[in-house]
């Protein structure tokens, strides 16, 4: 199997293509290699035009580009380990070339490039399998579950299949009729006499609508539509390392396809609550530890709170001044794309005492004189 191109390569954009400049290209080369263009080579044309259509499908939604500019054609997988519909951890995978299936209302504008080659591809696809829509939703996890990894549960409104009809839209007992008017195909061809010529127009069946089946006796459930609105629970994997606004994809999750169309995907965005003590950058854990005077002088063993709970023991040199960092490696968040991970970053600050005994005071002052210091005087003014 010939191994993939980068998508920007297959249009002919640079990475910081527009999404005009992105149409243009797409436009441009699907018109160069769509079959009915290609009658002498269409089996290479197919593959070409597949290619195309691929790239521009991935690229042209912000979400799905996001993704692939940052992991690539198979995205961050290998999480959860589980199948569709089992809260599985996935990116985005293509759908292939099927008569524009999946590519939303990509027909209607091929259908506009190619009418010169008979106009089949509008034609022959609008019956055909439509992809569900994608759904998006927003997830809010706290940084420790972000740490680990956790499989969580949410609610999102969707379509569904009516378990009354199968989806057929039809009453239990009756089947969708061929439309009389388009003969299923669900458009209507005229043919008018101009001053120079015939010419012919093609129109959505006002019948059916563009489907080509009448539903005579409608499902009673969900009137003829063949889903119905639900509040569905869906679980999801999230993998360990998860950064904020990074989005995981739950394939064939989204809502139904039509006409034996593959269901969609629902895009799940994850969003990171604040947290009191442990800030990230990239994958490193950054934390303020406050430590005496005394133990900023003379060294200090400390024990360190990491994210996951564990206290670790960690040993400060003499003379430590504020600001200091010090690192802990290995004990920042793992890469969700690779077997490394960031470290625990910690700055020590020295807190002054705000209130001290007698004997404390007699004891700094002492070792202000030995220090060659001058300690306060009691009364206060400008020049002391």
């Amino acid at each position: 199997m010939a191994e993939k191109r980068d998508y920007y390569e297959v249009l002919g954009v640079n990475k910081n293509a527009t999404d005009d400049e992105l149409k243009k290209a797409f436009r441009k080369m699907a018109k160069k290699y769509h079959p009915d263009a290609n009658p002498n080579n269409r089996k290479e044309a197919e593959e070409k035009f597949k290619e195309v259509n691929e790239a521009y499908e991935t690229l042209s939604d912000p979400q799905k580009r996001k993704m692939y500019d940052q992991f690539g054609f198979n995205g961050p997988q290998g999480f959860g380990g589980q199948g569709a519909g089992q809260g599985g951890y996935y990116s985005y995978t293509s759908n292939g070339f099927d008569g524009f299936s999946g590519f939303g209302d990509f027909g209607d504008i091929f259908s506009s490039f190619f009418s010169g080659f008979g106009g089949s591809s509008g034609r022959s696809n609008r019956n055909g399998p439509k992809r569900g829509r994608d759904l998006r939703h927003d997830l809010e996890i706290t940084f420790e579950e972000a740490y680990s990894g956790i499989k969580k549960e949410f609610v999102i409104n969707r379509n569904e299949k009516c378990t009354t009809c199968n989806g057929s839209g039809a009453k239990p007992g009756t089947n969708p009729v061929t439309c009389p008017n388009c003969h299923g195909t669900g458009q209507v061809t005229q043919v008018q006499n101009t001053i120079l010529g015939q010419m012919q127009t093609t129109r959505t069946c006002s019948e059916c609508h563009g489907t080509g089946k009448i539903i005579k006796e409608p499902c009673t459930t969900c009137r003829g539509k063949g889903t119905v609105r639900k509040q569905a629970k869906v679980t999801i994997n999230i993998p360990a390392g998860i950064d904020d606004n990074q989005t995981l994809i739950l394939k064939r999750e989204g809502e139904p396809g039509e006409r034996g169309g593959e269901n969609g995907d629902i895009y799940v965005t994850i969003h990171l609550k604040r947290h009191s003590i442990f800030t990230r950058k990239d994958n490193n854990v950054l934390c303020d530890i406050p430590i005496t005077i005394t133990q900023a002088t003379l060294g200090a063993d400390l024990e360190i709170p990491m994210v996951n709970g564990e206290k670790v023991k960690y040993k400060i040199p003499e003379a430590t001044q504020t600001g200091t960092r010090f690192t802990i490696r290995n004990k920042g968040f793992k890469a969700i794309n690779g077997n490394w991970q960031g470290d625990f970053i910690f700055t020590v600050n020295v807190q002054t005492p705000k209130k001290l005994t007698k004997e404390q005071r007699d004891l700094l002052l002492q070792l202000a004189k030995t220090m060659n210091e001058q300690p306060p005087v009691k009364k206060r003014g400008l020049f002391g």
